[in-house]
């Protein structure tokens, strides 16, 4: 009878013929199908502005720059090293977190008891999320952290389940692993102690092995804390140079949790409802009551301190997890099993219907039909002015063809000038892009006075002569006695400050770059 009972069990769950119509199965499809996704469409569009800084800065390798942990530039320089230059091999890591996170929220599914139709609901859901989407297409800190912090959270609910506190070692470690990612892993630490102290599993912080997990937290942490030490915590006057000059949008409380809905989408947004409503309220969710207030946790920290409205992104697939539990239970019932198929149905038709304004799929001008026929256009996160493509495509147009116009202009120069001449960009993406795409045109490497290039100097330049990129005539007047304007930089995509003339300077006005380079830093 007891055989006979599992072999109903299995029947039931859909496991009894093959592993390959199992739960983990269908969840391993659909991350196959992402991590396929993402490298289809990794030559679409041409490397986003960030994706230029992060691989100068894996040409610089620190512990540490002025506006992240070193973890980003470190992928950027093994990446390299193993793959090389193509649009995959930069690529590819973010596609492979993307993917990863799928896998480690089927397993918080199991974790909570779903079978096949929870593991493939919560699955298709994060699919789909606009966020992930957006962050897994290209090279960054944002497609790493949420396999971060859902890593650490299907530790947590192993360490709820079992009671079993020596798991807070791996904890610790992979937390602080996601430290040297990006500082807000200590927002997602801060609401899993909250969530914890306010519930019953507080008697899971009572232990030497939490202690121990923390020190390894901090242990793994220490070389960038020490680094920001050194220099003063750079990010800080960065973040209060941003609030001064407004350049983040900031939507009040109720529009950013309307936010969050649409990050979902919309259609997927009841799935982590229903998942938060079972950690805090239902008896299903007694148990890990502490996941629930730390969602919560989060949320009003962001919205005290006026957090990006992405920030909060990494946390929804720890939701969506009982969530899909708890509709697959609800669903159970003969008249209703046909809503499954439907809703599962409907995500997907979401997720079509969505990705092409998220990620590049659709050529420019395909793109503006469709976004134009289905009235559908990507949110605002900063007050940049855009031409006719949104921020986070207009970023990835034009950094080829302003090499090659630099390039013009440096090769045309007499080589006793080539070689004291310097090519300086205004912003990251300027420098970046000298940086990857010059030296197959004989180009040097860029100087530069945003963020970390900054800290990298004039090198051996005096400013004797230089190609200036993204300044005004006036602005370039004010250090040289000689400008000379010789071309046009604008790629009809690109964004508006990437537009620009491209100036020939000579005879600096009294000043060698190395006395005047402390005065030139520009972090905004």
């Amino acid at each position: 009878m007891k055989e006979l009972s599992t072999k109903n069990m299995r029947e039931e769950t859909g496991e009894s013929l093959s592993w390959f119509a199992t739960g983990p199965a269908i969840v391993a499809y659909i991350a196959a199908f992402k991590l396929a996704l993402h490298l289809a469409t990794a030559n679409v569009y041409g490397l986003f502005i960030d994706e230029l800084y992060f691989l100068a800065c894996g040409e610089h390798l620190a512990w540490g720059y002025v506006d992240m942990p070193p973890l980003t530039a470190f992928q950027a320089w093994l990446t390299r090293a193993l793959f090389g230059d193509s649009m995959i091999s930069i690529r590819l890591f973010a596609a492979l977190a993307g993917a990863g996170l799928i896998l480690v929220t089927g397993a918080m599914v199991r974790e909570f008891g779903g079978r096949r139709f929870a593991q493939a609901l919560a699955a298709l859901a994060v699919l789909i999320a606009p966020g992930f989407l957006a962050f897994d297409s290209y090279l960054s800190m944002n497609s790493i952290e949420p396999l971060i912090w859902m890593g650490c959270a299907l530790i947590l609910i192993r360490i709820i389940k079992t009671g079993n506190p020596r798991s807070w070692i791996w904890f610790g470690l992979l937390a602080g692993v996601g430290l040297e990612n990006k500082q807000t892993m200590a927002l997602f630490g801060f609401g899993v102690v909250v969530g914890l102290v306010l519930t019953s599993e507080r008697r899971l912080l009572m232990n030497r092995w939490f202690l121990l997990g923390g020190a390894l937290a901090f242990l793994v942490f220490l070389p960038n804390l020490i680094w920001n030490n050194q220099h003063h915590f750079p990010l800080l006057e960065l973040l209060a140079n941003i609030r001064r000059n407004g350049r983040d949008i900031v939507p009040g409380p109720l529009r950013y949790i309307w936010i969050q809905i649409l990050f979902s989408p919309p259609t997927a947004a009841p799935i982590w409802i229903v998942g938060l409503w079972r950690l805090l309220i239902s008896r299903d969710g007694k148990g890990y009551r502490s996941l629930g207030w730390a969602y919560l946790a989060m949320l009003a920290v962001l919205l005290v301190t006026h957090g990006k409205i992405y920030y909060l992104a990494p946390a929804y697939p720890m939701l969506l997890a009982p969530g899909a539990v708890t509709i697959e239970k609800w669903l159970e019932f003969g008249r209703l099993r046909w809503l499954g198929p439907v809703y599962a149905s409907l995500l997907i038709l979401t997720g079509v219907w969505i990705a092409p304004t998220v990620m590049p799929i659709l050529p420019p001008d395909t793109y503006f039909w469709y976004t134009k026929t289905f009235h559908i256009e990507q949110p605002r996160f900063e007050r940049r002015a855009t031409n006719a493509m949104p921020q986070f495509f207009a970023d990835r147009f034009g950094w080829p063809e302003m090499v090659q116009a630099v390039a013009k202009v440096y090769n045309s120069l007499p080589p006793d000038e080539r070689a004291k001449t310097a090519i300086f960009g205004n912003d990251f993406g300027q420098s970046g892009a000298i940086d990857f795409y010059g030296p197959k045109l004989g180009l040097p490497k860029s100087i530069g006075n945003h963020l970390s290039n900054w800290y990298w100097g004039p090198r051996s330049y005096t400013g004797e002569i230089a190609i200036v990129l993204g300044d005004t005539r006036k602005g370039a007047e004010r250090h040289f006695e000689s400008v000379e304007a010789v071309g046009e930089i604008g790629h009809p995509y690109a964004m508006r400050q990437e537009h620009f003339t491209l100036y020939l300077c000579r005879k600096p006005r009294g000043w060698t770059l190395e006395q005047i380079w402390p005065q030139l830093k520009n972090w905004n």
